[in-house]
């Protein structure tokens, strides 16, 4: 997939100008063999990042079947089933309308003597008896989830069933704070260093929380290990994106996600499954975090970030690097003008340093698009977590529904890497967010087991897709000169949503159909609202804020891309060779501008 340059236009002096950083990739390669190498090397980082947003799901996973603990009986060579029978009482109409009730209580037990019972012959409660809460801790029923979570040894279950959700919540909050520091480290100290420190402090926090034993400790630990989350894998994301030729990023950015990303959420829930242990699962899906020890020596440091810190014989060096293993030639003349292009580019870059976040809120029509991105990949992020977390609802066998659900990346990143350049971010997103409310309804009218589950995962394919789309939807639709700043808006927002998303599952406690209509309905709600956003596909991309405030204005409603005969696709949709998709930057970190062109 190599692209060469056409000696003719270089030999005849008829080559495009050296401009921007894109206009030199054709020459040391848009997608040569050191770009593969990359692909190659994003597998282990993906797998981190995989790991990092679901292993908390399993460190905290309580089996439905639990009931109160009864030292009494513990001597007389009872089952327990002739233990439930004997000392708990059926579930009354509040407890049957919680999360996975069950048919017996699991948070009353008889108040009696037992011992007397077993000794006059009682095996069978009498149901008026009085009750009382569970004296002495809880038994579960490791049937269908075979270990004990944290959350099963420290008995989160009644009265504190949210300390689960409040331990995600806090995994959440760290990557809010992990968000702002690293990216302070990326931006001042360059991209590898705060890719080996987020990896290192994401590993060691992982093995402390092996010795966690109590809510605050293990809160405390998932805090720091969500400082990691995101710029984990972001960085290096961002680094294989700006060294790749533009017309090649849907597909390099949707494979290399979808595919690896994917594999590793599928696997995890069987890793899980086969160790049976939460310490030793924290440890395992902790050992991936270690690549990033050798990052200095395998990973390139970004040239964007070298041209942005003035140092541009680095970024040349490193370039010269591309030629070599990629094959190419490249003259002198190319790179000095090069030179000359990015010294330009820093002299000018020094007014946008007077722009900052707020500016996109001084032009009303600018200001009512950056607030309708932010509601819409809130809304979004909700729906994507609440279906996750919804998903233990569903099926008691909650690896493979797990698992069949994370595969559903693979065909949404298939669908895109064919499909988004075709159809626009706008109608992908509106179909991929209609089809997750369309499916969480049909779930919710269809039998409970397999038939639910399976609506279930159609809808999670569907906000799958959408997501993917708003990773490089925002960074599109801002203009240049606060783009970075924005998307990092958007997205430290963001974690507010993640912090909502696994209480989705307390819905079910008022109706067990409850959650589903809600997320159909968010699914819904986000679609319309997507229609209202402008199209950036094959657009110039807006640089001022006056271009900002602008784009868009001449496209109709009803304009769809791929349809030859809008008359958008005569008059306005105009295609810059080389720039298809050159606002993708999925990355939380502030000030990564890797779409400015």
């Amino acid at each position: 997939m190599t692209v060469a340059v056409e000696p003719s236009k270089v030999e005849d002096g008829k080559r495009s100008k050296i401009e921007n950083f894109d206009d030199i990739l054709p020459y040391i390669g848009e997608a040569g063999r050191y770009q593969w190498l990359l692909f190659i090397l994003l597998l282990p980082f993906t797998v981190v990042y995989a790991f990092l947003y679901f292993t908390q799901f399993f460190l905290t996973l309580t089996p439905e079947q639990y009931w109160c603990k009864v030292p009494e009986l513990d001597g007389w060579n009872l089952t327990d089933h002739e233990k439930i029978a004997l000392s708990i009482p059926a579930a009354n109409a509040d407890e049957l309308k919680l999360e996975g009730a069950t048919a017996v209580s699991r948070c009353q037990m008889y108040a009696v003597n037992y011992t007397e019972l077993l000794m006059t012959g009682v095996r069978v409660a009498d149901p008026s008896w009085a009750t009382t809460k569970c004296e002495h801790g809880w038994s579960f029923n490791y049937t269908n989830i075979p270990y004990a979570s944290i959350a099963a040894e420290l008995e989160w279950v009644c009265d504190k069933t949210y300390l689960s959700s409040a331990a995600q919540s806090a995994f959440f909050a760290g990557s809010m704070i992990g968000g702002l520091v690293f990216g302070y480290v990326a931006d001042h100290y360059g991209r590898i260093p705060a890719l080996v420190a987020c990896n290192a402090v994401g590993f060691f926090a992982s093995i402390a929380t092996v010795f966690a034993n109590s809510f605050w400790s293990f809160c405390l630990c998932r805090l720091v290990v969500g400082t990691a989350f995101d710029n984990c894998f972001n960085i290096l994301f961002i680094i294989v994106i700006e060294y790749v030729g533009p017309k090649y990023r849907t597909l390099i950015a949707n494979l290399s996600f979808g595919i690896y990303f994917a594999v590793a959420s599928s696997i995890l829930p069987w890793i899980a499954y086969w160790i049976a242990d939460w310490r030793i699962l924290s440890v395992v899906t902790a050992a991936p975090l270690a690549i990033a020890f050798v990052g200095p020596w395998i990973v390139p440091e970004s040239a964007r970030w070298y041209i942005s810190s003035g140092k541009v014989d680095k970024a040349i060096d490193m370039l010269k690097r591309f030629e070599r293993v990629n094959g190419k030639t490249v003259q002198p003349e190319i790179y000095e003008e090069f030179r000359e292009s990015c010294n330009n580019i820093i002299k000018n870059d020094k007014s946008h340093n007077n722009y900052t976040v707020l500016d996109l809120f001084k032009k009303p029509r600018l200001a009512r698009i950056t607030v309708m991105l932010i509601i819409w990949w809130l809304a979004m992020i909700i729906v994507f977590d609440g279906h996750v977390w919804n998903m233990k609802l569903l099926d008691p066998n909650v690896f493979m529904s797990f698992s069949l659900a994370a595969l559903t990346e693979l065909p949404a990143a298939i669908i895109l890497a064919i499909l988004l350049d075709r159809w626009g971010r706008r109608w992908m997103s509106f179909l991929s967010l209609a089809m997750c409310g369309i499916f969480s309804f049909i779930a919710v009218a269809t039998p409970a087991g397999g038939p639910t589950v399976i609506m279930a995962i159609f809808a999670r394919l569907g906000v799958n897709i959408a997501a993917n789309i708003g990773f490089q939807y925002a960074a599109e639709m801002l203009p240049t000169v606060v783009r970075a700043q924005g998307v990092s808006l958007i997205h430290i927002i963001g974690y507010f949503a993640h912090i909502i998303g696994p209480y989705i599952v307390y819905l079910a406690d008022v109706a067990p159909q409850l959650p589903l209509v809600v997320l159909g309905l968010l699914s819904m709600s986000t679609a319309f609202l997507t229609l209202f956003l402008p199209e950036t596909l094959d657009q110039d991309l807006p640089e001022s804020l006056q271009e900002g405030n602008d784009f868009g204005k001449e496209q109709s409603f009803w304009w769809i891309p791929c349809i030859s005969r809008t008359p958008e696709k005569k008059k306005a949709y105009r295609k810059k060779l080389g720039v298809t998709n050159a606002g993708f930057n999925p990355g939380s970190l502030s000030r990564i501008d890797s779409t400015k062109l």
